[in-house]
């Protein structure tokens, strides 16, 4: 089997995905910029995206490299985030990696794209600048315990008694479960039908984030919630608002809200050519994340 490096290793994805490539058989490194405290299984290894030289004994003799980082909780995540993503290019190039694996936002291209897409359209692009085959998945809200995008759903049906939301509650999503992610993932590791493709990846269902949040809130308080849309409620209000009802961060609300005016649906179904099975539903991806953070004692 192959050695894959995953960066972003205890992060919300990468932290599931580890267990599952080392179920696979794959000899895996978990990197960290802090691997004295690593407790996760995996080889863990220290690296810095942001420090070139910092990689290369990271990517020495590895096959297979899953890139899994972002900054959304910057200001400047743009910026810091092309130059973590050339910085990678590079160094995996050095080090003869022969697949970069990288987790984007699914949405079109397009002129009006929002900061965030527009961030993973860039890094996409500069994954692959120096010739190692680029494997992308584009996911819009991944569903899982701790993801902060799902967190927001959650804490704010679990929070509020009622709500007034922004009109771009009614924009169509398409939710994935993280199991769902993590099952990708791991079968595009060096899989030759995946090499230098993009695919597009989703849950069985197509949502407005306002069904999404009245599902979690029947699955959450045995009740839906009434939820009244406004006309105007601008992304810095909104992430005003939301760092005041949940624990994520005003920077990081805003730069998800930002994408949330833009649709993002499945329009490529090609990944279950390469990866088959059928995708979780909506209320069951709800439930295993409800199921994990209770069994986390969160």
């Amino acid at each position: 089997m192959s050695t894959v490096l995953v960066t972003g290793a205890t992060g919300f994805i990468g932290r599931r995905l580890v267990p599952a490539l080392i179920e696979d058989g794959h000899d895996v490194r978990a990197m960290t910029r802090h691997p004295e405290s690593y407790d996760g299984p995996g080889e863990p290894v220290g690296a810095d995206v942001s420090d070139r030289a910092s990689l290369d004994d990271a990517l020495r003799g590895v096959d297979v490299a899953i890139y899994l980082v972002h900054s959304l909780d910057d200001p400047d995540f743009e910026r810091k985030d092309a130059q973590a993503a050339r910085n990678f290019s590079a160094a995996a190039a050095a080090a003869g990696v022969r697949q970069i694996v990288y987790m984007g936002g699914l949405g079109d291209d397009g002129d009006d794209l929002s900061a965030h897409l527009r961030s993973r359209r860039e890094v996409e692009r500069l994954l692959g600048e120096d010739g190692v085959p680029v494997t992308v998945l584009r996911a819009a809200i991944v569903v899982g315990h701790g993801g902060i995008s799902w967190e927001i759903t959650r804490q704010l049906v679990k929070n509020l008694p009622a709500m007034v939301v922004p009109k771009w509650v009614n924009t169509r999503t398409q939710p994935i479960a993280l199991d769902d992610v993590i099952r990708y993932l791991a079968g595009v590791v060096d899989n030759e039908q995946a090499l230098g493709r993009v695919f597009e990846i989703g849950g069985t269902e197509q949502l407005t984030y306002l069904e999404m949040m009245r599902v979690a809130g029947e699955l959450i308080n045995g009740r839906s919630i009434p939820i009244v849309t406004v006309p105007v409620l601008t992304p810095r209000l909104s992430s005003r608002w939301l760092a005041l009802v949940t624990d994520v961060d005003a920077t990081t609300g805003r730069n998800l809200i930002d994408s949330m005016s833009h649709e993002v649906v499945v329009k490529d179904t090609s990944i279950r050519d390469v990866v088959p099975g059928e995708p979780l539903s909506y209320r069951e991806s709800v439930r295993r994340a409800l199921a994990e953070r209770a069994a986390s004692g969160a």
